[in-house]
């Protein structure tokens, strides 16, 4: 068996508080977005995902021009050099999160960008011009004068596609707070629906066969559902230690078996094309 190399690629988890306060008192629940993938997709097609997607020369190319990506603190940087500057993982990250999600981590002028009133279409038109392989990070950042917030993607989980699998990537998971002033929107093009939805509540609604999702879309909805809160789930990434899954898969006509050397009893099963 031939073993395909992973292509490095990116995924967002984009949260928000939602307030859920009432008459008892005040609350907030922590919400993720994800978006459903298009039936004719290729890749994991017509499942709900985190955005994200592979690394391209374009964001190599903006990672090594300090002035357009904020600096990434030691903190953020995990210890084996993963997601440093340079790499390409945190440029494409902000730029598959604007092209799936309609929200672009960066800043201008020194605050979070806000896209409302005149400029909304504007930024549509470089959200269509990457969703037509035509957008560039560089030109962009130029033009609108922005810095991309590299700084504000908190490393969360590093997953590779199991050996056996016909198409495999290299991924690096980043938790990111929504910003205020942008409205997450699914793009219709690589995806067909978007939901802000409570971790738990999406596990509940796969258990339910309602919410199709992946095996590594599982695992980080599992370990974000012990977040109350944006703020718990960001800060809990500085001190959290993110090991490299590489799940194990046996084909069977057509179905993979699919479970983690760590989790050998915990077996996932999905059609493998």
């Amino acid at each position: 068996m031939t073993i395909v190399q992973p292509r490095p690629a990116s995924t967002v988890m984009l949260l928000r508080d939602k307030d859920t306060s009432s008459l008892l008192g005040q609350r907030s629940e922590l919400e993720v977005f994800m978006v459903r993938r298009s039936v004719q997709s290729e890749f994991m097609p017509d499942i709900y995902v985190f955005p994200g997607g592979s690394v391209m020369p374009d964001d190599k190319q903006v990672e090594s021009l300090t002035d357009l990506c904020e600096p990434v603190p030691s903190s953020q940087s995990d210890p084996e050099g993963r997601t440093v500057l340079g790499t390409g993982v945190r440029a494409a990250a902000i730029r598959e999160l604007f092209e799936e999600a309609n929200v672009l981590l960066a800043h201008r002028e020194g605050q979070m960008l806000e896209v409302s009133g005149d400029v909304v279409p504007q930024f549509a038109a470089y959200r269509e011009a990457f969703n037509a392989r035509k957008g560039s990070l560089v030109e962009m950042a130029r033009n609108a004068r922005l810095v991309f917030a590299t700084n504000s993607l908190a490393y969360f989980a590093h997953w590779i596609t199991p050996e056996a699998m016909p198409k495999r990537y290299d991924t690096h998971f980043f938790l990111a707070a929504a910003p205020l002033q942008q409205e997450a929107l699914y793009d219709n093009f690589e995806t067909s629906d978007g939901v802000w939805i409570h971790p738990a509540n999406a596990l509940k609604q796969f258990e339910q066969n309602t919410f199709p999702i992946a095996f590594p879309t599982f695992h980080q909805l599992r370990d974000l559902s012990a977040y109350v809160n944006v703020e718990e789930a960001l800060n809990a990434t500085k001190t959290r230690y993110v090991m490299t899954h590489l799940p194990i898969v046996e084909v069977q006509n057509g179905t993979g078996k699919i479970h983690l050397p760590e989790e050998p009893d915990f077996i996932w099963k999905q059609s493998v094309r």
